[in-house]
């Protein structure tokens, strides 16, 4: 039985790609700050570990956590990470730090632990964005965020490519989550503090080439296959979720 590790894992995209795993029959490890959503089910073949991802000790304990419960590691998965919305000249330094820290830092962390514990045939995935693709209006922090998550993906794909460790990242357009909800409330988010469900319906049927957005199950069906066998030839890919807002 496989085993993979999610941080980020108790709600949202995270518990969707948990559940993705789980139905498929592995053993899946979910690491976040506090126990709530998926980590209050029960699971047989689920296990809950606090952690911080800012925090590289914490990283040590989870992969830990996973070993001495499954006594395995096939797949690490960062998902962990929160959108918000800001014009430049707001930005303070602990928006910029909390931004980067979380979403870059805690990735690039992940990385750092699971490349010294994955065995070759190991894969690691990195939820990032389209925000890391393309920037936009009042969303510098997280777009640079984003871009850096790319980045390293592609960097580590050749690093850890002749040690037979695949490194992909997915990018998702908006995904329709309580988090994602919560964040586009903000005045400083795209819809201004018009109703979101419209924003975001306008912004399908005017961007996406299939007049829809992307849904978390959708989501973790890519991050599925990408730690499937089935995607052995494909690695430093950042591969878009968007329903073709943005074809390449």
């Amino acid at each position: 039985m496989k085993t993979v590790i999610i941080t980020g894992g108790t709600q949202g995209i995270g518990a969707a790609i948990a559940h993705k795993f789980l139905d498929k029959g592995w053993q899946v490890v979910i690491g976040a700050r506090k126990r709530s959503g998926l980590a209050l089910e029960n699971h047989r073949y689920l296990k809950f570990q606090p952690i911080d991802v800012r925090m590289e000790a914490d990283h040590k304990i989870l992969i830990k956590s996973a070993f001495d419960w499954s006594g395995a590691l096939d797949c690490f998965i960062n998902c962990a990470g929160f959108s918000k919305w800001s014009p430049i000249e707001d930005v303070s330094n602990n928006f910029w730090d909390d931004m980067i820290d979380i979403n870059l830092k805690g990735t690039f962390l992940g990385c750092k632990i699971a490349a010294k514990n994955l065995e070759p045939g190991g894969t690691i995935i990195n939820v990032s964005s389209l925000a890391g693709k393309r920037g936009s209006a009042n969303n510098s922090v997280y777009c640079a965020s984003k871009f850096g998550v790319n980045g390293l993906t592609q960097s580590l794909a050749k690093e850890l490519g002749p040690r037979g460790i695949r490194v992909n990242a997915i990018c998702p357009v908006y995904v329709e989550t309580p988090g994602l909800l919560e964040a586009l409330d903000d005045l400083n988010a795209p819809p201004s503090g018009n109703p979101t469900n419209k924003y975001l319906q306008e912004f399908a049927s005017s961007n996406a080439a299939l007049r829809r957005l992307p849904q978390e199950n959708e989501v973790a069906d890519l991050c599925f296959y990408l730690a499937s066998d089935s995607a052995s030839a494909i690695t430093g890919q950042c591969i878009n979720v968007d329903c073709g807002v943005m074809p390449q």
